[in-house]
Order: C-alpha cells, then structure tokens, then sequence
C-alpha cells in the first residue's frame, strides 16, 4: 500500500487527516500519516525547520510521499519561505502560492525531491469550513450560532471559500468565532472539536467542488 505523510500545522488539520482524509484515500489504497509540526507541535515554523522535517521523514522511509497542509495566513516574510518576497507583486494569490510551493520542492534534497508535494491552503483551513451552510444549522443548536445573517453573507459573498480573508478580524477562523458560540474558548480543543464536526458533516466531495486549489491538491496525491 502507498503512503503519504501529511504534516500538518495543528491538531484541526490532524483530526481532519483522520476523519475525513483517510478514509477517502484508503479507497485508493494510499495510507495517510499526519504528524503535526514538530518544532512546534502545531503552528508555523520558518521554512528551514518545516524542510528539516519534510526530509527527516523522505529520508527514514524511501516509499512514502509527503505532503504539508499549512495556512498561508500564517506565513509572513521572516518565515523565509523560497520566494517569498518574488511573489508579492503577484495579484492572484493561488498563482503566487503555486510558485512558492514550487520553490519549497526545488530547495528538498535533489535525491528525495520527486516525492515531496508541497501544499500551502489559501488562505486559511477554516475557509473549507464555509462550503456548506446547512451543516452549520443541521450541526448546531439555535443558541450555539450567535449570528447566522453574518455566516449566509460571508458564504453568499464568497462562492470559493478558500478566497475568505479580509484581515486579522475576518479570516475564516475569526468568522467562526463570531458565529459558533464557544469556538474560541480557553479549551483549545473545543476548536478542533468544530472544525471535525463541520468538516466530517460537509464531506470531502462538497469541499473539493467549492475549492478548486484544495481539490487540485487532492487529485495531486490520488496520482501518486
């Protein structure tokens, strides 16, 4: 069986990797691994230690492929992403995302390169969560959404959710805090208990046919 090792940057993505990935790609006989960031245990690291990692694991299993799943709202320039700065004048953001992306294989160990599938989710993992509104009034009491006009315009306003990102207060897992009571709790996990509800009840065919950069990804790793 084929193997892919999904880093991801928190314990949101990891349970994603379980529910909803997994599954779907032991139908195409690929077994999913999904270790978090482990120079953080979760959350963005400056290239040279997510590329430490990404070869650690080439390096140890000569079969497996590896892919990452991070947020390109938490990368800025002291990151020292390749390309980084290259890009900026880029307007379309998948564009510039593919050629940092690009630039993040070409920088992997030339022996190891040709099984690492770097993957930068724009803008941020929540945005998936917007591909469904029915899921959030099927999953949630009517007490527990605080404001559902504020969720059916940002979903109206945005037919690709992955576009979602106006800023520090309106990227999708700040909308999420605004309309799931409770999302942002002292109990980290309560957000990663949201996120597996809503992405486990939207289901991977409804993300991949309202993402298209996410989807790409998906089909990227279905070839291997």
């Amino acid at each position: 069986m084929k193997r892919i090792i999904i880093i991801g940057e928190g314990q949101t993505e990891q349970s994603f990797c379980n529910d909803v990935l997994q599954p779907h790609f032991l139908r195409h006989s690929i077994y999913v691994q999904n270790p978090v960031i482990k120079k953080t245990r979760g959350g963005i690291v400056n290239w040279q230690a997510l590329k430490h990692q990404v070869e650690q694991h080439l390096k140890q299993d000569k079969s497996a492929f590896v892919t990452t799943l991070i947020d390109y709202y938490g990368i800025h320039a002291h990151h020292k992403y390749p390309r980084w700065e290259n890009v900026k004048h880029i307007q379309d953001k998948s564009q510039a995302l593919s050629e940092i992306e690009r630039s993040m294989q070409e920088d992997v160990n030339e022996e190891w390169r040709h099984r690492f599938i770097p993957y930068i989710q724009l803008h941020e993992f929540e945005g998936l969560l917007f591909s469904d509104i029915d899921v959030f009034t099927n999953s949630f009491e009517e007490n527990e959404l605080l404001d559902y006009e504020y969720l059916a315009e940002t979903i109206e306003n945005n037919p690709n959710p992955e576009m979602i990102n106006d800023g520090n207060e309106t990227a999708p897992s700040k909308r999420l805090a605004k309309i799931i009571k409770g999302y942002y709790s002292d109990n980290e996990n309560m957000k990663v208990f949201y996120g597996a509800i809503l992405a486990h009840d939207i289901g991977l065919f409804k993300i991949r046919n309202k993402c298209p950069r996410f989807n790409h990804w998906i089909e990227t790793l279905e070839t291997i």
